[in-house]
């Protein structure tokens, strides 16, 4: 039999934060206790919503005994058009994750970031250190995110251009963003391709923008941030990824290596795009490898 239990809790900050835990049925609670444990962080979607990697990864682990807790940020539920999503608090929402598991008694810790997830799993591990984590897994982790919207908008000729939101951003939030009380809903059109589409549109306010786009949002450059990581990583990729460049999770795991954390390894997954679940076979093989030969 599997457990499922839909859990609600909040973080310090007062966000209330949803989540799943899926575990693997035993009479022995010290034997689930000590049972691998990912902690899902969710890309755009959020989990409930997605249709690969955040839905489909945790019941097909649980087959190989690996238990899941899937949590829904506040970059969830439109956390990015409703203005909740600000990048930089989601370190409150991992930080209640990991206490809630804590105090329950897991002791195998492992969290996993897919796509936009993955950089928020990294901005959290390089500002905290936290021995009850055993590894990290990042699937689809950019090398920037404002840099890579930078260079994706100019490639289709959005309209409004980066400089252009840039500039409006901080017409509108003054000189302490963070704190301001003024914020907006603005659509960049040609944001994913050439026509204007809503397909190609993409949407933020101004405020979660500046900090998980903007280019002051120093938390969301993880090329800078991810040397200061120094539990295992495992990053993994599509071969095929058509969001992210094939380069960006060889440079970032070169980064780590070279700041003195050689427990790093890296795998492309064929025959999959940006969501590696599009090869569940060696996305599940890769990931049970991994967990099963760290000491």
């Amino acid at each position: 039999m599997i457990r499922k239990n839909l859990i609600s809790f909040q973080t310090k900050d007062g966000f209330q934060l949803d989540a799943l835990l899926l575990l693997s049925s035993s009479d022995n609670d010290e034997d689930i206790l000590n049972t691998p444990i990912i902690v899902y962080i969710h890309g755009v979607l959020g989990h409930f919503l997605a249709r690969g990697t955040p839905r489909l990864l945790p019941p097909a682990l649980l087959e190989h005994g690996i238990n899941s807790f899937s949590v829904n940020t506040r970059m969830a539920f439109m956390g990015q058009i409703m203005g909740e999503g600000i990048l930089d608090d989601t370190i409150n929402d991992i930080d209640a994750s990991l206490d809630l598991l804590k105090k329950e008694g897991f002791s195998n810790i492992f969290i996993l970031g897919y796509s936009l997830g993955a950089n928020l799993v990294a901005y959290y591990a390089s500002k905290r250190s936290d021995p009850s984590i055993r590894g990290l897994i990042l699937e689809g982790c950019a090398f920037s995110l404002p840099e890579a919207q930078k260079k994706r908008w100019d490639k289709w000729n959005s309209e409004p251009s980066y400089d252009e939101v840039y500039r409006k951003a901080k017409e509108i939030l003054g000189s302490d963003p963070y704190k301001s009380s003024k914020d907006q809903i603005f659509i960049v059109y040609r944001a994913w391709g050439p026509t204007f589409n809503p397909f190609h549109i993409e949407i933020f306010t101004y405020k979660t923008w500046w900090f998980m786009r903007g280019p002051e949002a120093h938390n969301a450059m993880t090329y800078k941030l991810i040397p200061n990581i120094k539990v295992p990583i495992l990053f993994i990729q599509g071969e095929n990824d058509d969001i992210l460049g094939a380069w960006e999770a060889t440079e970032l795991a070169r980064l780590v290596r070279e700041a003195g954390n050689p427990d790093i390894t890296v795998k492309y997954m064929p025959k999959a795009k940006h969501d590696c679940m599009e090869n569940p076979d060696e996305t599940v093989t890769a990931l049970v490898d991994w967990i099963s030969q760290l000491p």
